[in-house]
């Protein structure tokens, strides 16, 4: 009884470990960043889906939580703080909708498996980046409203980038996934 203990116990610690190195990696991805308004281009998605398809769903996604937390805490992790505020003022700003996005993608990048051939990885890559951006442009739309070209402002100026993540993360993806293994 006491080895499975202990057993679990270096497990919870090497996933917590996981967990917090994956925070402090979209920490860092927060501030590399391209200014625009009213959201800036960072390469945040790229770490997020990263993350989910390194640590798999469950550590990945507690990666982006565990960051989102330390945001809301008031710690200037996000991309334009403490510049543009901190903690939650910060985080019901602009960005909100694509930051809780972060936890849908990284949960969902997190099922692609080694076996999976390319086509099938990609179709997953693209549906954890459109969830970030349809949640993100609804949460914009609320904010400053729907009549604005919200797509235009939200999502247009970040495609040319986003394409060039979206095919960086599939070309690197098998090397990602192999890293589940280590886990």
């Amino acid at each position: 009884m006491e080895i499975s203990k202990t057993l679990d116990n270096s497990k919870l610690l090497k996933y917590s470990f996981l967990a917090l190195l994956g925070s402090a990696l979209l920490i860092i991805s927060a501030k590399i960043k391209i200014p625009f308004y009213p959201v800036p281009m960072t390469m945040q998605t790229f770490v997020v889906v990263m993350l989910g398809m390194s640590l798999g769903s469950k550590i990945g996604t507690s990666a982006v939580i565990i960051y989102l937390f330390e945001g809301i805490l008031g710690f200037p992790v996000f991309s334009n703080s403490p510049e543009k505020g901190i903690g939650i003022t910060y985080f019901t700003g602009p960005t909100m909708g694509y930051l809780i996005g972060f936890v849908f993608a990284a949960y969902l990048s997190g099922f692609v498996k080694l076996k999976y051939n390319y086509f099938k990885i990609f179709l997953i890559i693209i549906l954890s980046i459109l969830i970030i951006y349809v949640l993100g442009l609804i949460w914009l739309a609320n904010l400053i409203g729907w009549e604005k070209p919200i797509f235009n402002i939200g999502a247009k100026p970040f495609l040319l980038a986003e394409t060039f993540k979206v095919l960086l993360l599939l070309f690197c993806s098998k090397y990602f996934i192999k890293f589940k293994k280590f886990i």
